[in-house]
């Protein structure tokens, strides 16, 4: 084992408005980090102990150099859905890239990226999916495709400790999430949304989980090691799957169309049924505390609220 933890780390955090990046920077001041919150616009970083806002594009070269400089860790978490597949690499890959190749050029010892575990190909009867599983094909979704892409440049990079946080849906109230804002709405306006496979597996993780594992790898809570089954391998590349329990997208769908006073309308057909196993997460010491009873009654509270 390596990198003793750190006691009180300057740690940069891109997207820091956002749903994933503000829970990240939470934690972060929770753990007495100074916290570089990196937004697009002023007044709209978190405010807590330890934050200080910066405001800027992190894809532009001179402010990446100048944010990252003596940093101890960078954490990204930007990506933007919904959009078109240039717009996807232009911020989510190349974007990634500048700052992330910032923070190498100015020594800054980790980078923390946060991926998905759609970069993993999870067509009908693949199983379960751990690290070594196989990822997505060219002809798969442009944000499967463009998350793959920036992981592999991520691990082409060096000259860091890096880390890719792999998880699936993410759970968590929020006017931007995804899974407890978005895709509800769209079931609620659209009854062609309301339908799907109850067997269908629901890989999915609570944003603070997710978060505070972003947040001990930042602080050096979890140590390098040689061996990417007890922690990060130090100096190299090491994707790790961040996920809850099992479900199927029977509790999902659910919940929402329970809490909307609506019916689901559940069809049969392929479907891919497997898990996305986190056994590493967990052997570096992650323990999610969240449940899925308990994060689904916070999405049935938020949507009958």
């Amino acid at each position: 084992m390596s990198s003793p933890i750190v006691t009180s780390p300057v740690v940069v955090v891109t997207g820091a408005n956002g749903f994933v990046g503000s829970h990240v920077v939470s934690a972060l001041s929770e753990r007495g980090a100074t916290v570089r919150a990196v937004v697009r616009r002023v007044g709209t970083a978190p405010q807590h102990p330890g934050v200080e806002e910066h405001v800027g594009d992190f894809a532009d070269p001179a402010f990446a150099a100048t944010v990252v400089a003596g940093a101890d860790a960078l954490v990204t978490t930007v990506h933007p859905l919904g959009s078109r597949r240039d717009d996807q690499r232009r911020v989510g890959l190349d974007g990634t890239m500048a700052i992330a190749e910032a923070a190498v050029d100015a020594g800054v010892p980790l980078l923390v990226h946060v991926s998905t575990a759609g970069v993993y190909d999870r067509s009908p009867g693949m199983g379960d999916v751990d690290e070594s599983s196989p990822l997505v094909p060219d002809d798969a979704s442009a944000y499967g495709v463009v998350k793959r892409d920036v992981d592999a440049a991520l691990e082409r990079l060096g000259g860091a400790t890096r880390v890719l946080l792999r998880p699936p849906a993410i759970l968590g109230a929020g006017d931007t999430s995804i899974w407890n804002s978005i895709r509800p709405a769209e079931i609620r306006d659209d009854e062609a949304q309301r339908h799907g496979n109850p067997d269908q597996a629901f890989a999915w993780v609570h944003v603070t989980d997710l978060a505070d594992l972003a947040a001990d790898l930042a602080t050096g809570a979890i140590a390098t090691a040689d061996d990417p089954e007890a922690g990060p391998v130090a100096g190299g590349c090491t994707p790790v799957n961040v996920a809850g329990g099992p479900a199927a997208y029977r509790d999902y769908l659910g919940a929402v169309t329970e809490a909307l006073g609506l019916e689901p309308v559940w069809e049969e057909g392929p479907a891919w049924t497997g898990r996305i196993v986190s056994d590493r997460a967990q052997r570096w010491g992650w323990t999610p505390r969240i449940g899925l009873a308990d994060a689904l009654e916070e999405l049935r509270q938020g949507l009958r609220g």
